[in-house]
C-alpha cells in the first residue's frame, strides 16, 4: 500500500511497534479533517490506507472526504474495503454455497478452485435456525435444540464442510447466541492490528454484515452495516464497495432517561425522529451529553435499529465507556491497550475536549422527554405512548375490521346500537365496576367490532377475541442482550408472580437471550426461575418470533381465530413487526422493551391501558396494576452492578468455537470442490454462472417486457423475499412434496437459502402481499397473459412463480414495478436473487430502499425509478401492458424511456431514472452481477499468470 501523503507513523502496544496512517498528519494539509464527524474519519483512514493509485482508490477520492462539504448531496464514488465480515446462518448458508459454486465456474473459466477464499476475517454465526416450537416447559431449550439439529443437518454439514475448505472463515456454532450480540461482546475489535505487506498494521475495525442490524456494532465504535449476500461476498473475495459519499446527520442527546423508561422506549423515539427527519443512504452519529451516562448496552439498542429509522448506519464514538466494555466483556488487555491508544493517536477518542463536529443537519433529544412506549401494529416507527395503546388498538381494530367476513352474531359481541354500547363504556371506563359485575375489561372494549371464540386449553374454556396477545416473545438482538431490560423483566415477573399473577394460558410465551452470558446473570440473579413462574422459559439462543421462526400456535388458537378472523396480537421485544412476518394468523404486531412484553402476557391482552387498568387480580382478590409490580431503576443497576463481571465473558466466549457434542457429531466431506448431491433438498448448486463466458453481457434495451407484478408503497423485502413457513399447496410445497418431504419436514424458506429451487419458488409468495393486478386479492398470484393483445381479462390466474416459468419458456423478458420505498426491511439477498432467476430484468418504482437496490445491482438487475411526481397510477398501468426500456447506453445514460403498449395498440411513453449510481455498478451490470465480475477477474488473471 502506497503512502503518497506520507503521513504514516507508527504507535508502540504492548511492546510491539504498529504502523498506521495518521490523519493528524494529514489534518496539516486538509484542516477541515479536525471537525469531521467520527464516522467520517474513518471513512477517511480506510480509504487512506487502501489508495492503488486509482485502480479504485485515487488521490482525489481521499481529497474528497477530507474536504468532506457537510451540505452537498451524495454525488462523489468512493470504494470502501471493510476490515471484515460477519455473516448469520440464513444470509450466510447462501453465500457460502455461492462460493462453493464459484469454486466449481472458476476450474470451467481455467483458474483453480483455491482461488476462491476469503480474503479478509469472515465470521458465520449460526443463530437463525432455531425456531420455537416446544415453549412454557422446562426441556423446551433441549427440545428446540434437538428439532434444530434433525431439521438443519444437511445445512450443518454443509458449514463443517465450508469452515474446513475455505480459509480466513471460521463458524460460531448453534446455541451461542444472535449474531450481533456474539459480534458485540467476542468478535469484535474495535482497532484491528494485522500484517499488511509484511509490516503489523493498526487500522479500525470496519464490517460487513450480512445482516440489516449489523450497525448493532456501531454502539461500541466500528463503523459497519448491513449488506446483501452478494455485497458481503465481493467482500469476502477482496472488492471494495461502491457508495457514495454520505451525508452525516448530527443527533445530539442531552439530560438523562427518568424513573421506568427503557433503553427500548427510547429507541422507538429515536426511530420515529429519524424516519420523520428522512436519513435513508445517510449515517446518523450520536453525540451530547447525554451519552456520558449511557451504558454501551443501551447505545447498542440504539444502533441496532438503524434499518427500522433508515439509515445505512447509527454509529457512537470511542470513548471511556466503550473502554470499560471491553473490559467488562473480557477482552485481552493488550487489546484494550490498543483500542484507547490507536483512538487517540487517531483523534478518534471523544471526551469533553473533543472539537465540535461538522454534520449536514442536526437533532436534538432530551432523554428526559422519552416515555414509556411500545410500536405497531405493522412497522416499526408507528411509535405509540403506553398510555395511548388502548385508544391506538381501538382505532387498529376498526381499520383491521371494516371488512371482515366472518358472521358474527348473538352472545360474540356487543349490540352497537343498543343500551350495551353505553354500558360497555362505562365499564371500560370503571375496571373495578367490571370486575364486580363479572366482566373482563377486555370483554367490553370496542363493543362494535369486539368478537370472540370459545377455546378449549388443557381442558379449561377461554375466550379468544380481538386484541387477545397469542405471542409474548422476549427475543431478537435488540433487546435480549441488553442487561438492565433483561433483569427489568425478571423483576417484573418476580413482583408479578409473588402477587399469583401468571401469563394468560392462550399466550405463547419464550425467552431466547441474545447470548449465555445473560442467561448466567439471570440465573446468578435468581430471576430465571421468576421468568419461568409465569411461563418465560428458555426457548433457545438465536434470532426466533423477530424473524417469524416464532413456531405454531395450539391448534385450538388457529383455529379460534380462523373462525372469527380474529385480529389478535403478537407483543415482542424485537425490531421488526411488518404485515406477515411474526406469524400468519396474527394481524397486529407490537414492539415493546421486555419488561413490557411479560406485563402484555400477564394481562392477555392488547386491549387495555396498563397505566389504568388492573393487570389482574392478587391471591386476596385486590387489583394489581402495572407501577405495582414495576420494579425501580436504582434496584436494576444494583444487581447489575453485582452480578455482571468479565468472567462469565471468558467463561462462555473461552472455546466459542467448540460448540455441542451434536455439532461435533457433524461429519462432511474433506474435499476443496463440494461434492453436490441431487438428493439434498437444502443444498444445491445454483444457476448462476450456467453457460457463462468470458465475456460480459452487456447491458441492452430491454424489448416486449411482460409486467410480473405490480406492487404498491413500502413492499418491504419480506414481502418479496421467501420467508417463514412453506405452505404445503404452494410452488415451494409442491416441489418439495415431489423431492418426497413431507410438509412435516418442510421447514423454513430461511433455512433453505441454500436451494434456489425452493427458494425461486417462494419469490413473491408472502401470503400479504398485494399485487394490484389482482383486485385486492392477497398472496403471490399474478396474471399470465399470452402473446401482446392480452388484457387482464384474458389473463389465467396463477402463483407468480408458474406465470414466470411460462413466460421464459416464451424467452419473454419481465419487468416488476412498484411504489415508493421499494425493498425496505432486512437485507435479504434472496429478495434480489429470486428475482433475477424469475427471469426479472428490471424494476420500476417510485424510490427503493438502499440495501436492496444495491442487492439487485449485484444480481445484474435493472433499478429505475418514476421521474418525481410520477408513478404506476400517473401513467395508468395496470399490470396489461408490454414494455420497451430503451434508451439505456450500456447503462451509461442517466435516464432511460419507457414504452407502454396497451392490448388495443396505444401507447403511453415516459422516461425514468437509470439508478446505476457508479461506474462499479454499471460494471457490475453489465457482468450480470458481483460474482461474474469476480470471475471473470479472477479467472482472467490466473490465465495471465500462466
Amino acid at each position: 500500500m502506497s503512502d503518497i501523503f506520507n503521513v504514516k507513523n507508527t504507535i508502540t502496544v504492548d511492546g510491539k511497534e504498529h504502523a498506521y496512517y495518521s490523519l493528524p498528519e494529514l489534518c496539516k494539509t486538509y484542516n477541515n479533517i479536525e471537525t469531521l464527524p467520527f464516522c467520517m474519519k474513518i471513512v477517511l483512514e480506510n480509504l487512506l490506507r487502501n489508495e492503488d493509485g486509482g485502480q479504485s482508490v485515487g488521490k482525489q477520492h481521499i481529497e474528497a472526504v477530507a474536504n468532506w462539504d457537510c451540505g452537498a448531496a451524495p454525488s462523489q464514488e468512493i470504494a470502501f474495503m471493510p476490515a471484515r465480515v460477519v455473516l448469520q446462518d440464513f444470509t450466510g448458508v447462501p453465500s457460502v454455497v455461492d462460493l462453493a459454486a464459484m469454486r466449481d465456474a472458476v476450474v470451467k473459466l481455467g483458474g483453480k478452485a483455491e482461488q476462491i477464499n476469503p480474503f479478509i476475517p469472515s465470521e458465520l454465526v449460526v443463530d437463525h435456525s432455531v425456531q420455537v416450537d416446544v415453549y412454557g416447559r422446562e426441556d423446551a431449550l433441549d427440545l428446540n435444540k434437538k428439532i434444530e439439529f434433525q431439521r438443519n443437518n444437511e445445512r450443518y454439514e454443509f458449514l463443517h464442510w465450508g469452515k474446513h475448505a475455505f480459509k480466513n472463515f471460521v463458524v460460531v456454532p448453534p446455541a451461542t447466541g444472535i449474531v450481533h450480540q456474539v459480534n458485540l461482546e467476542y468478535l469484535a475489535r474495535v482497532v484491528m492490528a494485522a500484517d499488511v505487506e509484511g509490516e503489523l498494521t493498526a487500522y479500525p475495525d470496519t464490517v460487513f454484515g450480512t445482516d440489516s442490524h449489523t450497525t448493532m456494532i456501531n454502539g461500541i465504535g466500528v463503523l459497519g452495516w448491513g449488506v446483501g449476500g452478494i455485497e458481503a461476498e465481493a467482500a469476502m473475495l477482496g472488492q471494495p464497495s461502491s457508495m457514495l459519499i454520505p451525508q452525516v446527520v448530527g443527533f445530539e442527546m442531552t439530560g438523562k432517561l427518568t424513573e421506568g423508561v427503557t433503553a427500548t422506549d427510547l429507541v422507538l423515539r429515536v426511530v420515529e425522529m429519524l424516519r420523520a427527519h428522512g436519513v435513508v443512504g445517510k449515517f446518523v452519529e450520536f453525540y451530547g451529553e447525554g451519552l456520558n451516562n449511557m451504558p454501551l448496552a443501551d447505545r447498542a439498542t440504539i444502533a441496532n435499529m438503524s434499518p427500522e429509522y433508515g439509515a445505512t448506519c447509527g454509529i457512537f464514538p470511542i470513548d471511556q465507556i466503550s473502554i470499560d466494555y471491553l473490559r467488562l466483556s473480557g477482552r485481552d488487555e493488550a487489546q484494550i491497550e490498543l483500542v484507547e491508544t490507536y483512538a487517540r493517536a487517531q483523534g478518534l477518542w471523544h471526551d469533553e475536549y473533543t472539537p465540535d463536529a461538522t454534520y449536514s443537519s442536526k437533532l436534538h433529544l432530551d432523554l428526559a422527554s422519552v416515555e414509556p412506549s411500545l410500536a405497531g401494529p405493522k412497522l416499526p416507527h408507528q411509535r405509540i405512548s403506553l398510555s395511548g395503546m388502548y385508544d391506538s388498538f381501538g382505532e387498529t381494530l376498526q381499520t383491521m375490521t371494516k371488512d371482515r367476513k366472518a358472521e358474527i352474531k348473538g352472545k360474540d359481541r356487543f349490540d352497537a346500537e343498543g343500551g350495551e354500547q353505553e354500558q360497555a363504556k362505562t365499564l371500560a371506563a370503571k375496571p373495578n365496576v367490571a370486575k364486580e359485575m363479572q366482566f373482563d375489561v377486555s370483554d367490553v372494549r370496542h363493543e362494535a367490532n369486539t368478537v370472540f371464540s370459545t377455546v378449549n386449553i388443557d381442558d379449561n374454556e377461554h375466550k379468544l377475541r380481538d386484541g387477545s396477545v397469542v405471542i409474548a416473545a422476549i427475543t431478537s438482538c435488540t433487546n435480549t442482550s441488553n442487561p438492565a431490560v433483561m433483569i427489568g423483566a425478571g423483576l417484573v415477573a418476580r413482583n408479578a408472580a409473588a402477587k399469583g399473577l401468571t401469563a394468560k394460558p392462550w399466550v405463547k410465551t419464550s425467552l431466547a437471550p441474545g447470548s449465555k452470558v445473560v442467561t448466567d446473570y439471570l440465573e446468578k440473579t435468581k430471576l430465571m426461575d421468576e421468568l419461568e413462574k409465569i411461563g418465560f422459559y428458555l426457548v433457545g439462543y438465536g434470532c426466533t418470533t423477530c424473524i417469524g421462526n416464532s413456531g405454531p400456535l395450539l391448534e385450538e388458537i388457529e383455529q379460534g381465530i380462523e373462525d372469527k378472523d380474529l385480529v389478535v396480537a403478537a407483543v415482542l421485544s424485537g425490531n421488526r413487526n411488518f404485515e406477515g412476518r411474526i406469524h400468519s394468523h396474527v394481524k397486529a404486531n407490537y414492539l415493546a422493551s421486555p419488561p413490557l412484553v411479560v406485563a402484555y402476557a400477564l394481562a392477555g391482552t392488547v386491549d387495555i391501558d396498563l397505566t389504568t387498568h388492573p393487570l389482574g387480580q392478587d391471591q386476596d382478590g385486590n387489583d394489581v396494576f402495572l407501577k405495582d409490580i414495576w420494579p425501580t431503576s436504582e434496584e436494576i443497576n444494583e444487581l447489575i452492578a453485582n452480578n455482571i463481571d468479565a468472567e462469565m465473558f471468558h467463561k462462555n466466549y473461552g472455546e466459542v468455537f467448540k460448540g455441542s457434542k451434536e455439532w461435533n457429531a457433524i461429519s462432511s466431506p474433506d474435499s476443496q470442490l463440494y461434492p453436490w448431491s441431487e438428493e439434498s433438498t437444502y443444498i444445491k448448486n445454483p444457476p448462476f454462472f450456467d453457460g457463462m463466458t468470458m465475456e460480459p453481457q452487456g447491458i441492452p434495451d430491454i424489448e416486449g417486457a411482460r409486467i410480473l407484478g405490480l406492487f404498491g408503497d413500502s413492499i418491504t423485502t419480506d414481502h418479496i423475499s421467501p420467508a417463514g413457513n412453506i405452505a404445503a399447496d404452494s410452488p415451494a410445497g409442491l416441489y418439495l412434496q415431489g423431492r418426497g418431504v413431507m410438509e412435516a419436514d418442510f421447514n423454513s424458506y430461511g433455512s433453505r437459502r441454500g436451494n434456489d429451487a425452493v427458494m425461486t419458488r417462494g419469490t413473491f409468495a408472502n401470503i400479504r402481499i398485494k399485487n394490484l393486478m389482482m383486485d385486492g386479492k392477497e398472496g403471490g398470484y399474478t396474471y399470465y397473459l399470452k402473446g401482446d393483445k392480452a388484457t387482464l381479462q384474458d389473463g389465467e390466474q396463477m402463483p407468480i412463480y408458474d406465470a414466470a416459468m411460462k413466460y421464459k419458456e416464451e424467452e419473454r423478458p419481465l419487468v416488476v414495478l412498484g411504489g415508493n420505498e421499494y425493498g425496505s426491511g432486512s437485507s435479504r439477498d434472496w429478495a434480489a436473487k429470486g428475482t433475477i432467476l424469475l427471469g426479472v430484468k428490471a424494476v420500476l418504482t417510485g424510490s427503493f430502499e438502499r440495501i436492496h437496490r444495491s442487492n439487485l445491482v449485484g444480481m445484474g438487475v435493472l433499478p429505475l425509478t418514476f421521474k418525481e411526481g410520477e408513478s404506476i397510477q400517473s401513467h395508468n398501468l395496470d399490470g396489461s401492458e408490454v414494455l420497451s426500456i430503451t434508451g439505456l447506453d450500456n447503462g451509461e445514460s442517466e435516464m432511460a424511456t419507457v414504452t407502454a403498449t396497451r392490448a388495443d395498440g396505444s401507447t403511453e411513453t415516459f422516461d425514468v431514472h437509470v439508478m446505476l449510481q457508479t461506474p462499479k455498478e454499471r460494471e457490475y451490470v453489465r457482468h450480470g452481477g458481483v460474482l461474474h465480475y469476480v470471475l471473470r477477474h479472477l479467472a482472467s488473471d490466473n490465465k495471465d499468470a500462466a
